[in-house]
């Protein structure tokens, strides 16, 4: 399997921890997302979700652009946050907001 996938790990991660870089790319990626249960947006606003919830903003930047890439709005994505905050917490929620912002208003 190694190798074989397109590489989607960053490079930090595949110099530091090949192993954990490998199985994102070839069982995350190239597994996971590619299963045909949940279309790709589906899998984008579950996975945002996840990281709003858990507080996890370091990876929630490339997620966001993920969502938009597989179609969410940035409306839909500030409308999941603004649902999540009565759920995950008012803090998640707030943080995920300025998260949102950088990657929909980059020159702000």
């Amino acid at each position: 399997m190694t190798g074989t996938n397109p590489r989607i790990a960053p490079d930090l991660v595949r110099r530091t921890a090949p192993k954990l870089a490998d199985l994102t790319d070839d069982v995350l990626f190239a597994d996971l997302w590619q299963r045909p249960e949940l279309s790709p947006r589906e899998r984008s606003l579950v996975t945002v979700a996840a990281l709003v919830a858990l507080g996890r903003d370091a990876q929630l930047t490339g997620h966001l652009n993920r969502a938009l890439d597989n179609g969410l709005t940035p409306g839909e994505l500030a409308e999941a946050i603004t649902h999540l905050a009565f759920y995950a917490g008012w803090p998640a929620a707030m943080s995920a907001t300025g998260v949102l912002a950088q990657v929909t208003e980059p020159t702000r």
